[in-house]
């Protein structure tokens, strides 16, 4: 996962027309190291349809605010610059749940770009 270090990479990643999911993250959050031994695979499984990102809450300045990300881990997907939908809490978050979330939002993103498409 491709580590965003500011608010600058964070902006031009979310720009990209391909689905780009923002994994809001910090070291101390213990939550968030739950999900680190599964999200290699998780990520190799999507590899080719999603780009999953992490963004260190504590890094990237303002982002998480302006992003309104109240906890962590949460998940952000995004396109063209727009968010698509989010899996925000500040629960532990299961690889069933991560999996789920991915499935919805490359859902969304078809929906969007099957309708764009065809204009």
């Amino acid at each position: 996962m491709r580590k965003i270090t500011s608010a600058e990479d964070f902006q031009v990643s979310i720009q990209s027309s391909n689905l780009i999911v923002a994994v809001f993250k910090a070291d101390w959050c213990g939550d968030c190291k739950f999900m680190d031994p599964f999200m290699p695979e998780v990520e190799q499984n999507y590899e080719g349809r999603l780009t999953l990102v992490e963004v260190d809450v504590d890094q990237v300045g303002d982002v998480s605010q302006e992003q309104n990300i109240m906890g962590i881990p949460s998940f952000v997907a995004y396109t063209d610059g727009r968010e698509l939908v989010r899996f925000v809490n500040k629960l532990r978050k299961s690889r069933e749940e991560i999996e789920d979330f991915l499935n919805k939002a490359l859902d969304v993103y078809s929906v969007l770009h099957n309708t764009a498409d065809s204009k």
